[in-house]
């Protein structure tokens, strides 16, 4: 073999390559984005957040006492930003990009917890695409009699 033969196999060889590139590229393009469900409670007494893939199956979950010790900052913002961050760390290692979030009060509750806001701020800080925002919050719709009587619970 001359030179000339080498180089044109040489430029083959090189053509070959490039194309491989591009071909892995464009499938790695294709790759879908894995997407999960994050379920937050809360409460004026406490923040539980669990997370599931789209099927239900659970991924994390955390709640206001696993991160701290006191029960009075259980729903406190800052500590909802603890568990946005313990969540983030969980799901992030598992590949997933973009989340649906759920937000649920407490029933017949006008408003959610102080720490719902916290934790979708402090989750789309971290990276997470958040597609879908619900109110997921029950309402009652009669049911059984409250109690206090017709004047209502007095001190």
């Amino acid at each position: 073999m001359n030179k000339e033969e080498i180089n044109k196999k040489e430029i083959e060889d090189e053509k070959i390559e490039e194309e491989s590139e591009e071909a892995e590229k464009r499938t790695e393009k294709k790759k879908k984005e894995i997407e999960a469900v994050v379920n937050i409670y809360t409460s004026f007494n406490n923040t539980l957040v669990h997370v599931t893939d789209m099927s239900g199956k659970t991924i994390s979950k955390v709640t206001g006492g696993m991160v701290t010790k006191h029960d009075r900052l259980k729903a406190n913002p800052t500590i909802a930003m603890f568990i946005a961050k313990r969540i983030a760390e969980e799901v992030k290692d598992l590949g997933i990009k973009s989340l649906y979030v759920r937000i649920r009060a407490k029933t017949g509750n006008p408003a959610p917890g102080p720490g719902a806001n916290a934790i979708i701020k402090s989750l789309s800080r971290s990276g997470f695409k958040i597609i879908n925002i619900l109110d997921t919050t029950r309402s009652p719709r009669g049911g059984p009699k409250k109690k206090g009587g017709r004047r209502g619970r007095r001190p």
